[in-house]
């Protein structure tokens, strides 16, 4: 009898012990280095922002943030492979209003729920997208694109892939301007815009954040007008698509997410950490760069309830 209690005891100290080691990691995290999956290729906006804020929590929390690119089939590829990663704080994810919003209605077989298999961190940023040309093309404002596409049937413009936001902007441009463009895919938006550059492709509504602002200043595209509702403070010159046709709207929204079932200490901790990022001059600057302005620092609840019900475009 004395044993079993002896036994008992024994194993209720083990048990205790776990989890007064458990609570110590958790407070002690991270204690290794955290993979930060960008569900697009390099080289795009969501992965040029995603290396600032990987950047800005490393600083801060002493272990490396390794930007890991998992491309494909509309962000759905890095998605999934983090909503199936062990939810340990190990695994976290910078999705867009395309991973949660966009391609899980466009995609029939995605490998994730968008609301029930992650666990909001925080949002991050919104960003506007830029319509630009290749130079060679002669159209100078949007009504000059209008009237080329018209005399021009069948325009191709370049997106990040099927149902990201390059598509959708195309997609309602095409519908609002009653005009005939064609999409070509890429795997992400800087392949993309790479192509737009090299001619081959002549027309993108670009990431402000990516490549293309650079490029613009360099000549190497020419911008025409901005997606969001208002003037962008990076392209104060430009109008917006909505000058031209009332009720067009799309920009990009990015976040911060954990899979579910990660210990909600350590999804506060990052939240935090991520908040204090954005405050950085650096961090702060590359959004201003992107079109964002301040960071909208949102409750987790907004950004929890803008998740089930994501705005529509336009």
């Amino acid at each position: 009898m004395r044993s079993t209690k002896v036994q008992s005891l024994a194993v209720l100290l083990i048990v205790a012990g776990g989890g007064v080691v458990a609570a110590q990691d958790h407070q002690d995290y991270p204690t290794q280095p955290v993979r930060f999956v960008v569900p697009y290729a390099a080289g795009g906006g969501t992965d040029a922002m995603a290396r600032f804020f990987a950047k800005g929590l490393e600083t801060r929390l002493g272990q490396p943030f390794i930007v890991e690119n998992r491309a494909g089939s509309g962000t759905t590829l890095g998605a999934g492979f983090v909503a199936k990663s062990p939810p340990d704080g190990y695994t976290v994810l910078l999705g867009t209003s395309s991973t949660y919003a966009i391609s899980v209605s466009l995609y029939k077989n995605i490998s994730y729920d968008p609301t029930k298999d992650f666990a909001p961190i925080a949002l991050v940023a919104q960003v506007p997208f830029v319509l630009v040309v290749h130079p060679s093309l002669p159209v100078y404002s949007v009504a000059d694109l209008v009237r080329y596409a018209k005399d021009n049937p069948g325009l191709n413009y370049a997106s990040g892939g099927v149902g990201s936001q390059h598509h959708v902007n195309g997609e309602l441009f095409r519908t609002l301007a009653g005009v005939d463009i064609r999409n070509v895919s890429y795997r992400g938006g800087g392949p993309a815009v790479q192509d737009v550059v090299a001619g081959h492709v002549k027309v993108m509504f670009a990431d402000v954040g990516g490549s293309a602002h650079g490029l613009i200043r360099e000549g190497k595209l020419r911008a025409l007008a901005v997606s969001s509702t208002q003037r962008s403070p990076v392209l104060p010159e430009l109008p917006t698509i909505a000058e031209s046709y009332p009720g067009y709207s799309v920009t990009i929204w990015q976040g911060l997410f954990a899979p579910t079932g990660t210990p909600p200490e350590i999804v506060a901790k990052l939240r935090a950490e991520i908040q204090e990022v954005l405050k950085m001059p650096e961090v702060a600057q590359a959004l201003l760069n992107a079109g964002s302005g301040e960071p909208s620092l949102i409750s987790l609840e907004e950004f929890t309830a803008m998740i089930a019900d994501p705005p529509k475009a336009g």
